[in-house]
């Protein structure tokens, strides 16, 4: 699913996801991993109408208290429902700058939604290698662990802005964001969306090594700044 999935923005309105699927979805939701298990969350799905989105039939709103890693999270939970959603031919776009009405749930704060919809086979990818990406050596310094790099890179991000760097070693791989970046979403927002980018990343980064037969530890930062460039995220112990 990783090769197959991409962000959807148009859908066919003769199109629409049937009960037995929404409560695939909702299922599938009470099975998410989260990256932070004490950190509490809440999903709901609406119908798009009831948000700002002008895309897909239906939109999953994430909520979430606000601790440290909370956006990590969230990208890491809600990019398996990406991935699960491409599994069953509905397509998915994360919708950064939409809105919804309800910005509380049960004490905890609107982080995000993903605007999804009923799509055709064909509408999603066939061909990963046209996907437009930065280079492996944009985001990957090391020769070690490049054929997790090259399904990673994939990975989709706000603005296709791609904020993730890694370093990598025998045995180890260290996973930064990058403060250098350019884009026309609003500087104050950035960062936002970056974190919940990482977290994306991350979520692919485990499918990979685990698919590849690599046992690893992840050890999670707390996403404070060692240069002027560079902030950390995580370090992965590789077997």
């Amino acid at each position: 699913m990783i090769f197959k999935r991409k962000s959807i923005r148009r859908y066919d309105e003769n199109l629409s996801i049937s009960e037995a699927e929404i409560e695939d979805i909702r299922q599938a939701i009470i099975n998410l991993r989260p990256l932070v298990k004490d950190i509490k969350v809440k999903f709901k799905i609406v119908e798009s109408k009831e948000t700002t989105s002008k895309r897909g039939e239906y939109c999953l709103l994430m909520y979430s208290e606000q601790k440290p890693l909370y956006l990590l999270n969230a990208g890491y939970m809600l990019e398996q429902m990406d991935l699960f959603l491409a599994s069953r031919n509905i397509g998915v776009c994360w919708y950064a700058l939409a809105k919804t009405k309800e910005l509380k749930l049960d004490g905890l704060e609107y982080v995000i939604m993903l605007a999804f919809g009923k799509s055709h086979p064909e509408d999603f990818r066939k061909d990963f290698s046209k996907t437009n990406r930065k280079d492996l050596e944009t985001i990957w310094k090391g020769e070690h662990y490049s054929d997790i790099g090259e399904i990673v890179r994939y990975a989709p991000s706000a603005c296709n802005t791609q904020p993730w760097r890694v370093v990598s070693e025998e045995n180890c791989l260290r996973i930064y964001r990058t403060t250098q970046i350019k884009s026309f979403m609003p500087a104050g927002k950035l960062s936002y969306y970056n974190s919940i980018d990482m977290g994306i990343f991350i979520c692919f980064l485990d499918i990979a090594l685990s698919q590849k037969g690599y046992k690893y530890e992840r050890i999670l930062s707390t996403e404070k700044c060692n240069d002027s460039e560079l902030i950390d995220i995580a370090v992965y112990n590789i077997e």
